[in-house]
């Protein structure tokens, strides 16, 4: 699988995403609680953007009128019909027997790092001192 550097760490604020086109795919990053995530931006029900998709947490009830917020921004909300799906895994919470969202393998590595990569000509000296995003497609 051939990495890309898709933005600077700095580019997504806390909990918002960021449309990528890799290779003619769109794919939703999104950066949540200190970590990146990246699912592709096509809803498996009918096709919506998750990328313009609301981020919400798991709501669960023990009793009417009880309720308890876990994993704050960490499901994504279909922008067409609502479908939530784990920005973590892909899973579907409305049909989770056959529907996932394709998730992509995020890594943040030091630009010094990437600078230096397996390249066979002249080099010269650079420094970069910024964070990166990749996404493994």
């Amino acid at each position: 699988m051939a990495r890309h550097i898709v933005a600077k760490v700095g580019d997504i604020p806390p909990n918002r995403s960021k449309l990528v086109t890799i290779r003619g795919r769109q794919i939703a990053l999104f950066h949540v609680n200190d970590s990146y995530f990246a699912l592709t931006d096509r809803c498996p029900h009918e096709g919506g953007s998750l990328c313009a998709g609301l981020l919400v947490g798991r709501l669960t009830s023990k009793e009417p009128g009880t309720y308890d917020l876990s994993r704050p921004r960490e499901f994504v909300q279909c922008s067409w019909h609502g479908w939530e799906f784990d920005i973590r895994t892909g899973q579907s919470y409305c049909d989770p027997e056959s529907i996932k969202a394709r998730t992509y393998q995020v890594t943040v590595e030091p630009g010094a790092e990437l600078a230096k990569g397996p390249f066979v000509a002249e080099t010269f000296p650079v420094t970069v001192e910024d964070q990166y995003i990749l996404i493994e497609v």
